[in-house]
C-alpha cells in the first residue's frame, strides 16, 4: 500500500519535474512528460479503487476529455486534502455525473420557415 507520505513525495517530484520542465523549454519534453503520466498514474491507482480505476479507464477510452477532467479534479482533491481514503467506484460515478452536468452540450434546433407564397 502506497502511504500518505509517498503520495506527498510523488506529488513533490511531480512538481519539481513542471518547474524543471517550465525552465528547460522543450528540451527532452517527451521523456519529462512520460514520467509526468506515469507519477500522475500512481498517484490514481493510490486516490482510486481498481474498480474505480477500471471505470476510469474504460470512460477514457470512450471520452477522453471527460476522463481527464475528472483525473485533474481527483488529483487537485487529493493535493487540498479533500478525499478521505480511496474513491470507490460510487463515488467516481457521482463525480462522472458533475462532469457530464458541466460539459453536457445542448442540442438546439432551429427551423427557419420560408414564406410560400403559392396563390391557389
Amino acid at each position: 500500500k502506497i502511504t500518505k507520505a509517498k503520495m506527498a513525495d510523488e506529488l513533490e517530484a511531480i512538481r519539481a519535474q513542471r518547474l524543471a520542465q517550465m525552465q528547460g523549454g522543450a528540451q527532452g519534453g517527451e521523456d519529462k512528460q512520460a514520467k509526468m503520466q506515469e507519477a500522475k498514474n500512481s498517484m490514481l491507482a493510490a486516490i482510486l479503487t481498481q474498480a474505480a480505476r477500471s471505470r476510469l479507464s474504460n470512460m477514457a477510452m470512450v471520452k477522453p476529455e471527460k476522463a481527464a477532467m475528472v483525473e485533474n479534479m481527483l488529483l487537485n482533491m487529493y493535493q487540498s486534502r479533500q478525499l478521505q481514503g480511496q474513491v470507490d467506484e460510487d463515488q467516481l460515478k457521482a463525480m462522472l455525473e458533475r462532469v457530464s452536468d458541466q460539459v453536457q452540450k445542448k442540442t438546439t434546433i432551429h427551423f427557419r420557415r420560408r414564406d410560400d407564397d403559392d396563390d391557389d
